[in-house]
């Protein structure tokens, strides 16, 4: 009936809002990584010491996300999305207001607790909707974060050469609080909806049968928490190279293949927007072709992709790799999570979360220790590298974690 959690246009305006918040938080994310090489000339840091300022970001994630999952708990995941993002566009704008790499690193304590908070948060309201509706459509939600990031990145390239980081970090800080003030209130009136109480019959990721038993209330057992931790190495290998372009992508491009900043940006676009075509195909894909051929194909791809996005000696054949990469890594992280929440809710989304986004957030100092270290080409291939590690645990565990 209208009105009622499992009305499909109930169902339909919070998945549109659920939506945007994703959306929301990529095209915040893009807006600062394209940003990155003027605020790493601005505060004069090496790669070394950029690394470590923005192993902040990794830090304050990593220390909010588990505790993310006990607010959802408790206060529900809607209010705690709301929350995060009002704190995530606030915390973008203050990168550029650092001239030292200790400042740059404290400021990202910051916006990394507020976007480990977010992902936590948005990713478990997602895994509600997922169950209610019974169709595998996470990828959907991840394509509009890879939407949002194209859009941000690609603004980014446009204004590089005329707002000074500051100013264009601001207005990104406007538009995020003005699209969480329209978004907000759909997920503040409505809480998340009952799962359904069928059982797909088909192979896809969207089984939200109560196989995890206690979904809500954090406690484990052994088989299911040994699950949700192979599906968050398997997301953690892939977001690692999602970070790695992110952070480095635009910085390979500027300094060993002599591109224009303006340029040097697009990298991360022609990324986004690979990512954002596989996700929106990816619930087609995971109807017909199921979870473990989409893992370990997705990661095969991205693995060739890598190696050429990281060795070609042209512009234009790096920017090809960058686009080959997001196209296999489009589906992986978006599916690992899912099943992590559909095997034990909230707590599954922030274990999963935290050792995804622990690839994603500890990539990028990573690469900046083996770019000092060696060359950021070679540090760039360990992308490839774990996209291959990751298709063989997808593999090798297809007949647990795929059940």
């Amino acid at each position: 009936m209208p009105g009622h959690p499992t009305d499909p246009s109930h169902l339909r305006t919070l998945r549109i809002a659920i939506t945007a918040f994703f959306a929301l938080d990529g095209f915040v994310f893009a807006g600062w990584v394209v940003r990155i090489p003027a605020i790493k000339e601005q505060t004069g840091a090496s790669p070394g010491a950029l690394g470590l300022a923005l192993l902040g970001v990794s830090a304050g994630a990593v220390v909010t996300m588990m505790l993310t999952g006990r607010l959802c708990r408790r206060f529900g995941s809607h209010p705690v999305t709301v929350a995060c993002a009002v704190l995530l566009c606030l915390s973008v704008a203050l990168p550029p207001l650092t001239h030292s790499a200790l400042a740059l690193g404290a400021v990202l304590l910051v916006f990394g607790a507020a976007f480990g908070g977010i992902n936590v948060a948005f990713n478990s309201a997602a895994v509600d909707l997922v169950a209610a509706l019974g169709r595998p459509i996470m990828p959907g939600f991840h394509a509009a974060f890879s939407l949002g990031g194209m859009v941000g990145a690609g603004l980014g390239s446009l204004v590089a050469g005329s707002l000074s980081p500051t100013r264009h970090l601001l207005g990104i800080t406007l538009i995020g609080l003005l699209v969480t003030a329209v978004a907000a209130p759909t997920l503040l009136r409505h809480d998340p909806p009952p799962p359904l109480d069928r059982t797909p019959a088909d192979r896809s990721p969207a089984r939200p049968a109560r196989e995890a038993g206690p979904r809500g209330s954090g406690r484990l057992d052994s088989r299911t928490r040994a699950l949700v931790v192979i599906l968050g190495l398997i997301a953690g290998c892939t977001a690692y190279g999602e970070g790695a372009l992110a952070d480095w992508g635009a910085l390979h491009l500027e300094a060993d293949l002599d591109a224009s900043p303006g340029v040097a940006a697009i990298g991360y676009s022609c990324f986004a927007l690979a990512m954002t075509i596989g996700r929106l195909t990816g619930t087609t894909l995971l109807e017909r072709l199921g979870r473990t051929t989409v893992l370990v194909a997705g990661g095969t791809t991205a693995t060739a992709g890598m190696l050429l996005g990281s060795l070609a000696p042209s512009v234009w054949a790096t920017l090809l790799g960058f686009a080959v990469t997001g196209l296999g890594l489009a589906n992986i992280f978006p599916v690992a999570i899912e099943r992590a929440g559909a095997l034990a809710g909230p707590s599954g989304v922030a274990t999963a979360s935290t050792l995804g986004y622990l690839g994603m957030l500890l990539g990028p100092p990573a690469i900046g220790f083996m770019a000092e270290w060696f060359s950021l080409p070679t540090a760039l291939t360990s992308v490839a590298v774990l996209a291959a590690f990751a298709s063989v645990i997808a593999f090798a565990t297809r007949h647990s974690a795929a059940k």
